[in-house]
């Protein structure tokens, strides 16, 4: 039996912790379709992305907290939401920087990624769109908050 459903893994293309994101994912904009607006709404889905980072393992948890409150000082103005299931913080509704915990991936490290939409391009034509996180140092803290700055200063802002 757990040959088949490995075979239905292959076959599929998605890992079962992949099929799990996707799930999530459709819970989450489902949820969001049936939220109110505004305030309500913004309080609703903070109160879901901390009920989320309180779920995380030790380790993760308390780096997803640190990020949550860099975020949340370098760039007010991005709402919290959930995000495949981990947090993401967006700008009129779309994800513009988010954590994954390794742990819940199943990575030897958590991550903090940025979309499309958060704009870092460089000139060069060379920039990364995410960073392993692993006991930052304070100067790398400080990196992160510059980086959501610079993210949240992208087009459709303020």
């Amino acid at each position: 039996m757990a040959d088949t459903a490995a075979a239905k893994a292959k076959e599929d293309g998605f890992s079962a912790q992949e099929r799990a994101a996707i799930k999530a994912r459709a819970a989450e904009l489902k949820t969001e379709a049936k939220r109110l607006r505004g305030a309500e709404k913004a309080a609703a889905d903070e109160a879901d992305v901390l009920a989320k980072i309180a779920e995380m393992p030790d380790g993760d948890r308390e780096m997803a907290e640190r990020v949550h409150a860099t975020v949340t000082t370098a760039a007010p103005e991005l709402a919290p939401k959930l995000y495949y299931g981990q947090p993401g913080y967006a700008r009129g509704g779309k994800v513009v920087c988010f954590f994954r915990s390794g742990q819940l991936d199943k990575e030897r490290y958590s991550t903090f990624g940025f979309s499309a939409q958060a704009q870092l391009d460089s000139a060069d034509g060379l920039w990364p769109t995410a960073y392993a996180l692993a006991d930052l140092s304070e100067p790398a803290w400080e990196r992160l908050g510059e980086l959501v700055r610079q993210a949240a200063e992208g087009p459709g802002a303020g």
